[in-house]
């Protein structure tokens, strides 16, 4: 079995920055965020929205409940 060697290769493969080195260069170019208009999170947004208004929905309707009761 023959194999063959390549150094351009090899030199290829060193000069290549790890994932966190190029994870923060990446991150290095992005613009800056701007203060108070940006959530980071696209899916937590939603869940937190979510259970604001769900908590809500229920104050209502338990307090809709409670004044139907007393006016029995």
């Amino acid at each position: 079995m023959i194999t063959h060697f390549n150094p351009g290769t090899v030199m290829a493969r060193q000069k290549r920055k790890t994932l966190e080195e190029r994870i923060a260069d990446r991150q290095a170019q992005r613009p800056a965020l701007k203060e108070g208009s940006h959530f980071e999170h696209g899916p937590a947004k939603f869940v937190f929205i979510f259970l604001i208004v769900l908590v809500a929905m229920i104050h209502i309707v338990g307090l809709t409940v409670l004044m139907a009761l007393d006016s029995v």
